[in-house]
């Protein structure tokens, strides 16, 4: 037992008895004299009432006799009573020796059998049993499939289906995500923010191109909200991936300039802003022109794929497992060594797959011309997003592997051991 807890008990025990003992214990002797002189006073109180009743005749001689009587007896029987009552000096005394027993025993009992004396000092176990435990993969899935089956219920909640594509997109189903997307599309119309991750979910369904459908609908939003970030950078996006530089060039200075002065985001997008410039100038050496037209795109893409690729083994810090959960998303990503943050190569995953091995290849590309082979050198990475979010966040965990090789063919280890400040 706690020897901290004891005291404590004790010291409350005590305190107790210093409210409860004291008043058993004292003693308060009856004053019989003082008793007789107020009935004597009282009784001669009356008899001048009587007498002045009897001279006013208001009384006859007869009633004053009985009522006399009647007082003299009475005041006879009250100091007869009085000198019978004496003080017991152990008046009260065995309720003190009862409380001082009672007390202590019931305290005892009630503590032992409903108190946790360990809470003064908590071990390790304790503080992580009270500790919030997140739903499993099982539970999640469960949720996500009741939800499925009330909107089936209700399929003119469009709330509720834009609902279940934000699920499913969490679950990484992106087709069945850009499916619930499609439906609150349907009912709500052209709504830039829903008709985006309804791109986005499309373009993740399809290896994250933003091509067809979904690039219609980037450039749809766009056309209805000319300043939305996230259409500026989807459609930005689209038009990279089509090899049309200088458009996508166009789009992302307009969300730079949109972006807060100095903010991260607009940071990233101004080195991808770079990385695009110093590209475009290479086209423009290698051509001859001052455009890159989409006829030169299309070529570059066409050219035979490099052999290059990287091996890298991913793992998680042991003292960090304890803030991730299996569901958390996992980027694996390779970068240039400096300009643009666009990933050169990316693979998507979650921390239930860890320890991990991936191979980064040309075929991984975001873009043509952002690709492994050409670079000599680049910075490999694994982050974890709680928020499966692709730009990198605050409290995201995190591991880096600098200056690697791409000619090297030895397998390169990333260990996330670190937390994003």
């Amino acid at each position: 037992m706690n020897l901290l807890f004891l005291l404590i008990a004790a010291c409350l025990v005590l305190l107790a008895f210093l409210f409860i003992l004291p008043p058993l214990w004292r003693q308060r002797p009856i004053a019989k004299a003082t008793m007789n002189e107020r009935n004597i006073a009282i009784a001669k109180q009356r008899l001048a009432e009587l007498t002045e009743q009897l001279q006013s005749n208001v009384l006859s001689q007869a009633q004053y006799n009985e009522q006399r009587a009647e007082l003299e007896q009475g005041l006879s029987d009250d100091l007869e009573l009085t000198t019978q009552i004496e003080a017991n000096p152990e008046k009260g005394q065995w309720m003190a020796y009862l409380l001082m027993l009672g007390v202590p025993v019931l305290a005892a009992t009630l503590y032992w059998s409903l108190g946790t004396f360990n809470a003064i000092e908590p071990t390790p176990e304790m503080l992580a049993s009270n500790k919030p435990t997140m739903p499993n993969q099982d539970a999640i899935n469960k949720m996500v499939d009741g939800l499925a089956k009330k909107i089936q219920a209700d399929p003119n909640n469009a709330e509720g289906w834009v609902m279940l594509g934000q699920s499913y997109k969490h679950l990484e189903k992106y087709a069945q995500s850009a499916d619930a997307y499609a439906h609150a599309y349907q009912l709500l119309g052209d709504k830039p923010d829903v008709m985006l991750q309804y791109a986005e979910a499309l373009s993740f369904a399809n290896d994250e191109q933003i091509t067809g459908k979904s690039a219609d609908l980037v450039f749809k939003a766009l056309a209805l909200e000319p300043t939305n970030p996230n259409a500026l950078w989807l459609a930005g996006m689209a038009k990279a991936q089509a090899g049309e530089f200088m458009a996508a060039k166009k789009l992302w200075t307009q969300l730079a300039d949109s972006l807060p002065e100095g903010s991260e985001a607009q940071q990233e997008t101004r080195a991808l802003l770079t990385k695009i410039d110093s590209k475009i100038a290479e086209a423009n050496n290698e051509t001859g022109t001052k455009v890159v037209s989409k006829e030169a795109a299309n070529a570059e893409k066409i050219t035979p794929v490099s052999i290059a690729s990287v091996d890298v083994q991913v793992s998680l810090a042991p003292e960090l497992q304890a803030q991730t959960s299996p569901t958390d998303t996992v980027f694996i990503y390779a970068q240039a060594l400096s300009g643009s943050p666009m990933p050169l190569a990316i693979v998507r995953k979650q921390v239930s797959d860890l320890p991990l091995a991936v191979n980064f290849t040309d075929a991984q590309a975001m873009t043509p011309t952002m690709k492994l082979s050409n670079f000599a050198d680049v910075t490999l990475l694994a982050r974890i997003s709680k928020s499966g979010n692709a730009m990198k966040q605050t409290g995201d965990l995190i591991g880096v592997l600098e200056g690697v090789t791409v000619a090297d063919k030895t397998r390169h280890t990333i260990v996330i051991n670190s937390v994003v400040k």
